[in-house]
This record gives C-alpha cells, sequence and structure tokens, in this order.
C-alpha cells in the first residue's frame, strides 16, 4: 500500500552560480521528512533502476528551459506520484540504495550529522529505556537495540513498532503517528516542533485475537500486559464495572495470561483511541471520539442536543478513503512544519445498499489512514492462512 508522501510546497533557492533551483518539503505521515532539490531525487531514482530496472514507476522528466508555473506544479505533483508509488515495493523498502538516500536527507534537511547519541524508549507503563544508537539509525534498527535489551523475541518484531507519542501535564497521551522503518527517531524527535514529544514502545496491530501469538514470549506479554493496563487507565478501553473488579483483582495477582484472556472481552480493547474531532454525521459538526480496531471504526458522537450516539462503521463496506490538506503552509523555512492542523478524512461506505461519503475532520488522519491500510492487511493474511490455495 502507499505511503503517505505528500509535497504540498516548493521554494525556489538561489544557488552557488548564481542560478535558482527548486526545493522541495516533502512530508510524511504530516511530518516534514526532508527538503530536496530535483537533482538529488533524479540520482536516487538513476541508482534504483540500476538496481531494481523497470519496476520503478515513471520519474518526472528534465526541463532544459525554464518553467512556467503549471509546469512547477506539475512536476511537484509528478514527484509526490514518485514517492508514493516506489515506495509500494516492499524489495524496495529494504535495499540499501533506497534506505542510505532516506537517511542522508533527513540528516542533510535538519543539520545533524551521524554521531553516537542516547535516546529515551518510553514503555506503556511510563517508564523509559536508554539505548545507545547513533543519529542516523533507523527506527527498524533501533526497534531491533530495544528488543535485544528487554530480550524481545526477534520473531515478534513485526508486532510491535516505534511511535512518535505526546504527553500531556494533566498525564493523557496522545499517538502522534507510527515510525515507519527508514525514519530516524533521533531527527524525528529533535526535529519536532511541538514540546513533550516522546518515542514510545507499542504493539502494532489492531486484531486483538493476534495477543495469543505473543503468549509464549515473556517480553512480549510483559508489554502487552503494560499497555492493556494504561489503555484502560486512559480509558481507551472501556470495561464493564464487573469486569473492571476482576481485572483490578488479576492485576494484584499478577496474573498476566488471565488479565490478557479477560481483556479480550473488554470493549474497544487493542484498538488505538484518537482525539477528540469533528464528522460531518448524522450533520456537520458533530463532535465524535474515534476508537480503531479489530476491522471497525467506532465513533461516539455528540450530537447538537448534547445526547450521544454510537455509530460503528465496519471496514468490509468501506471502498476507499483519502487524507486531504485543508489549510496552506506558512514560514516553510520553520525547523518542523507538520500538516496536522486542517486534515479530513473521508471514507465511502455501504449503508443500506448505496454508497455514501463519511468526512472525519481530526490532525490525526494520517494515524487513522495507517490503522484502516494495517487492518486490511491484517484481514488479508488472515484470509491467506484460512485459504492457502488462493495464494
Amino acid at each position: 500500500m502507499k505511503m503517505h508522501f505528500c509535497i504540498p510546497v516548493s521554494q525556489q533557492r538561489p544557488d552557488a552560480l548564481g542560478g535558482r533551483y527548486v526545493l522541495y518539503s516533502v512530508y510524511l505521515d504530516g511530518f516534514l521528512f526532508c527538503k530536496v532539490r530535483y537533482s538529488q531525487l533524479h540520482r536516487w531514482n538513476e541508482q534504483l533502476r540500476r538496481v531494481f530496472g523497470n519496476c520503478l514507476p515513471p520519474f518526472p522528466p528534465k526541463y532544459y528551459l525554464a518553467m512556467t508555473a503549471s509546469m512547477a506544479d506539475e512536476r511537484r505533483d509528478q514527484l509526490e506520484q514518485y514517492l508514493q508509488n516506489v515506495t509500494m515495493d516492499p524489495n524496495m523498502l529494504r535495499s540499501d540504495v533506497f534506505v542510505d538516500f532516506l537517511k542522508l536527507v533527513q540528516l542533510d534537511t535538519f543539520s545533524i550529522t551521524t554521531k553516537k547519541a542516547s535516546l529515551d524508549i518510553f514503555l506503556p507503563d511510563g517508564r523509559s529505556i536508554k539505548v545507545e544508537i547513533l543519529t542516523s539509525d533507523t527506527a527498524e534498527r533501533v526497534l531491533e537495540v530495544v528488543s535485544r535489551k528487554i530480550g524481545l523475541c526477534q520473531e515478534l518484531l513485526g508486532y510491535f513498532g516505534l511511535f512518535l507519542i505526546r504527553s500531556y501535564k494533566e498525564g493523557k497521551l496522545s499517538v502522534i503517528k507510527k515510525l515507519v522503518d527508514f525514519e530516524l527517531p533521533y531527527v524525528s524527535l529533535r526535529s519536532s516542533e511541538v514540546e513533550n514529544f516522546q518515542v514510545g514502545l507499542r504493539k502494532w496491530y489492531l486484531d486483538p485475537s493476534l495477543d495469543s501469538r505473543l503468549m509464549d514470549c515473556r517480553a512480549a506479554v510483559d508489554l502487552i500486559y503494560m499497555q492493556a493496563i494504561q489503555d484502560i487507565e486512559k480509558e481507551w478501553a472501556k470495561p464493564t464495572e464487573v469486569q473492571r473488579q476482576k481485572l483490578e483483582a488479576l492485576q494484584k495477582e499478577d496474573n498476566q495470561t488471565k488479565f490478557l484472556e479477560l481483556s479480550q472481552e473488554v470493549r474497544h480493547y487493542g484498538y488505538v483511541q484518537l482525539g477528540p474531532c469533528t464528522c460531518d454525521y448524522p450533520e456537520p459538526g458533530c463532535g465524535t471520539v474515534l476508537s480503531v480496531g479489530n476491522n471497525e471504526i467506532s465513533c461516539c458522537i455528540t450530537l447538537p442536543g448534547n445526547q450521544t450516539q454510537d455509530v460503528i462503521f465496519q471496514m468490509n463496506r468501506v471502498k476507499c478513503w483519502q487524507v486531504t490538506f485543508l489549510g496552506t503552509l506558512l514560514d516553510t523555512d520553520g525547523p518542523q512544519q507538520t500538516l496536522n492542523q486542517n486534515l479530513e478524512l473521508r471514507f465511502q461506505y455501504s449503508e443500506d445498499s448505496h454508497w455514501q461519503w463519511f468526512v472525519i475532520y481530526t490532525k490525526q488522519a494520517f494515524l487513522l489512514s495507517s490503522c484502516l491500510k494495517k487492518m486490511i492487511s491484517e484481514k488479508m493474511v488472515k484470509q491467506a492462512a484460512e485459504n492457502p490455495e488462493m495464494n
């Protein structure tokens, strides 16, 4: 599936020879990922082509005369499409020529050199683990370092991820985004313009039944147990009063296995909860709290008369969705700009035998989209396992 790359803005800059060049601001999941020239991307494309041949998507052609405004906009759109399409090939994502270039442009954009550094990785129970890394280490590499330090089985790494998390004074947390494998956590953290950001280790699957695959690894059980407790404390998972009493008793006994078994029955266990947002259903401007998981989008909608209504959208009835940036970027020379201020995610849904568009306005639109993609990929893997003859 495509990654959330976009190039909403570009800037003209003077070069050393008295001419001018265009610098493109590339965003990933709503955060500034790098600033890069066409010539850099062109050389990278040539390097990739030498390795992968004609598997690559088309690259925007060179212009030997001055570009008009419409030509510049067209090139920007074409580069955006190229970045989205080139990341669809999993073999390319793992290649050195792919990763090394993206590491370099991240470091260059934020003027960070490769050196040894310490990085705090926060666990769901609030404790942190200090790991020694290089500033140029990718999220994939940092996750490996953390897993070795806590004894997490290497074959289970795919069930966990590193996330950019924002903490608030009143104890609330907000999951901002999952760091993709080739992102540099040190750079992402240092370049963020928002205070109280941290890198957290969390499970990265939205089918709660997948817990069963982790139960033979002590470190994995510890992590999902911590996260289950945190999700209940933060009211992301919503046990009944009877369930809460049983869970508290099991927690006092430190009976992790029974606690996690009972958690499977808790409403919204294993879901990702987004911060308050608005939607256009059942009418425009309604406030809502979204919880995403177990192949559904669960909305607690506040109606105009302050009544609440629970609405569930099943993923098997979602045809497609898209994230749109509604605003304009100003002061793009700042240390870190995000697209998270005016975002919408709209999805097409089958209801009463006809397709209808629903719109959600949320700063976490890219995280929501990542969760929808994750649920689809998990369902595809599950179906393939159940029907091997269809592979």
